[in-house]
C-alpha cells in the first residue's frame, strides 16, 4: 500500500532511505532544517574556494556504487571518481610515511620497515577481506532487532573468522610490531568512535575497505556524491523542503499521526528520523513514546566530535598531498584524552585535507584549499580561544612540514567549526561529529533501536544507529529503514 513518509534531514542515510522508499512507491517528502542539502556532507563556498564541510575520505567505492547500482546507475553517470596515489601521508615526528595506491608498493614499504611484514600484510589483508565480504554484505544489512537474525549457516560458519571478541589492538599486533606500521594500521578504526583496544577485531574490515581497494577522491568534492543521490531520489519523485525544522513528532495512541514544521502541522503514515537519535528522542517526541531516556545516552560511548578549519590560502604550497595526517605525537594519548579522559588534547594529532592538489575546481588559480581536521572528545567546553590556540599549533606543524614560513599571513579566507557548531545546525548530542561508537558493546543488536518500539511506524536511521558511523554504513542504514517501511 503507497503510503506517504516524511524523511527528517537530508544527510546520506535520509536521502538514502528517501530514495530506497520512493522506488517501492510511496510519496516522500525530506524535511531539512538547513538550507542546502547534506546534513554533515554539506558544501559551501566563499572567497572562491568551495569546502566539503564534512566527509573526505572516500573508502569502500563499491558499497557507495552499490547504492547507485541499486536504481540503475553508476557514480559516472554522475561524477568522475579518480583513484590518490599516494593515498595519504602520515607525519611522524623523526620521518614521513607516504602509502602507496599500488598494493605490491605497499608491500614493499612494510617490508623496508619491518622484516617479513610485506607476507604478514598479505595474510592480514586476506582475512580482512574474508570479514569485509561477510561483514559489509551480511553482518551489517541486518535491521537489528534480534540476535536471532544472525542465526544463519554463512554466518554462523564465520563467527570465529569475524573476530567479534577480540580487539583490534591485539590483533594488529598479531601480524606487525614496528611502530609505524602500527600506526598505520590502527589509523582507520579511530573514526568508529573508540580506541583500538576497545574496538573489534571484525573492524580490520576498514583496512580492506581502505588500503586493499583504495582511497579515492569524487571530482567537485563530496558535494557530488549527495547531489547525485539528491537527483536520484528528485527523479523517483521525492519532494525536498529547506529551511523546515521539525518542531515535533505528532502521535495518537501507538502512532505517529505527522510533524510540526515551522507551525504547520503535516500529517504521514510514516515518519523516518535521518535527525540525531537524541535530539529526536528527547526533543520532538513525549516522554512516553521514548525509546530511552537521559540516563541511557549518558551512559554511551560516542565517536569523536572535531575542530575543523575551513582555510583559502592564496599561493600553492609544495610538500603536501591530499591527505596528510600529522601523528607526530602519540596515538594512544590523544585517543584516551578523547574517551577516558574527555579533555582537549594536550599533544593533538591532526589531518589535512587539500583538495586542490587533486581538484583545481576547489580553490582560485594558484591557490589552495585546506581542511584541517583534530579529533576531540563530545561535550568539552568550546570557546574561541581554545579554538585559535589549537589552530596556531596545527599551522605551526603544517609549516615546519612543508617549510612554509609565516602561513597565516597567506591565508585569505578561514572558518572554524566545533563542537558549538554541531549543536546547532545537527542538534549532535554533546556536539559529536560521527555518531555512536562501534564498541563491542554497542554493536549490531546492543544500538539503539532502528524502531520506535512505542509508535508502530516511526523509524530512525544513521550514525546513532545500526550499523554505525561512516558514509557507506549511513548509506546502509537508510536502505535498512526503507525496508523496514514495507514491513509496518
Amino acid at each position: 500500500m503507497k503510503k506517504k513518509i516524511a524523511v527528517i534531514g537530508s544527510g546520506f542515510s535520509g536521502l538514502s532511505a528517501a530514495a530506497y522508499c520512493a522506488k517501492a512507491g510511496h510519496e516522500v517528502h525530506i524535511f531539512e532544517k538547513n538550507s542546502s542539502i547534506g546534513g554533515r556532507a554539506r558544501s559551501f563556498s566563499s572567497h572562491g574556494y568551495t569546502f566539503d564541510m564534512g566527509p573526505s575520505w572516500y573508502w569502500m567505492p563499491d558499497i557507495i556504487e552499490g547504492f547507485f547500482a541499486d536504481f540503475g546507475k553508476q557514480t559516472s553517470d554522475y561524477y568522475q571518481l579518480v583513484p590518490l596515489n599516494p593515498q595519504f601521508e602520515m607525519v611522524f615526528s623523526d620521518s614521513n610515511l607516504s602509502v602507496p595506491e599500488n598494493y605490491e608498493e605497499m608491500k614493499q614499504l612494510f617490508e623496508d620497515l619491518e622484516r617479513g611484514a610485506g607476507n604478514r600484510l598479505d595474510d592480514f589483508m586476506k582475512d580482512a577481506q574474508y570479514k569485509y565480504e561477510i561483514g559489509m554484505r551480511e553482518f551489517v544489512t541486518k535491521p537489528c532487532h534480534s540476535w536471532l537474525e544472525f542465526v544463519s549457516p554463512k554466518i554462523a560458519k564465520s563467527a570465529l573468522r569475524l573476530d567479534l571478541l577480540s580487539n583490534f589492538h591485539q590483533f594488529v599486533r598479531q601480524y606487525f610490531s614496528h611502530p609505524k606500521l602500527i600506526t598505520l594500521m590502527e589509523f582507520p578504526v579511530i573514526f568508529l568512535g573508540a580506541a583500538p583496544k576497545d574496538i573489534p577485531a571484525l573492524y580490520s574490515l576498514m583496512n580492506y575497505g581502505g588500503y586493499k581497494l583504495g582511497t579515492w577522491y569524487p571530482m567537485g568534492g563530496f558535494a557530488k556524491v549527495i547531489n547525485a543521490m539528491a537527483e536520484i531520489a528528485k527523479d523517483l519523485g521525492v519532494k525536498i523542503h529547506f529551511n523546515a525544522p521539525v518542531g515535533q513528532i505528532t502521535a495518537e495512541k501507538k502512532e505517529a499521526t505527522g510533524i510540526l514544521v515551522n507551525g504547520e502541522l503535516l500529517t504521514f503514515d510514516t515518519i523516518i528520523a535521518s535527525s540525531d537519535y537524541h535530539h529526536t528522542e528527547q526533543d520532538l517526541l513525549q516522554e512516553n513514546q521514548r525509546n530511552y531516556n537521559e540516563k541511557y545516552w549518558k551512559k554511551k560511548t560516542f565517536a569523536p566530535s572535531c575542530l575543523i578549519f575551513y582555510l583559502g590560502v592564496s599561493q600553492k604550497i609544495p610538500g603536501l598531498n591530499h591527505h596528510t595526517l600529522f601523528f607526530e605525537n602519540d596515538l594512544s594519548l590523544h585517543t584516551s584524552e578523547i574517551y577516558e579522559d574527555k579533555k582537549w588534547p594536550t599533544k593533538p594529532l591532526f589531518y589535512l585535507c587539500c583538495p586542490s592538489k587533486t581538484d583545481p575546481s576547489t580553490a582560485p588559480e594558484n591557490c589552495e584549499n585546506l581542511f584541517l581536521l583534530m579529533p576531540i572528545a563530545t561535550g568539552i567546553s568550546d570557546s574561541e580561544e581554545m579554538r585559535e590556540k589549537y589552530f596556531l599549533e596545527m599551522i605551526s606543524r603544517i609549516e615546519k612540514h612543508t617549510g612554509i614560513k609565516d602561513l597565516r599571513s597567506k591565508i585569505e579566507y578561514q572558518r572554524s567549526y566545533c563542537i558549538d557548531d554541531f549543536i546547532r545546525d545537527y542538534n549532535a548530542y554533546e556536539g559529536n561529529a560521527y555518531g555512536l561508537a562501534n564498541t563491542l558493546s554497542q554493536t549490531a543488536v546492543l544500538k539503539p533501536s532502528i524502531k520506535n518500539k512505542k509508535l508502530n511506524n516511526l523509524l530512525y536511521t544513521g550514525q546513532l544507529t545500526v550499523p554505525g558511523p561512516g558514509v557507506p554504513p549511513s548509506l546502509i542504514s537508510g536502505k535498512i529503514a526503507a525496508a523496514e517501511v514495507e514491513k509496518l
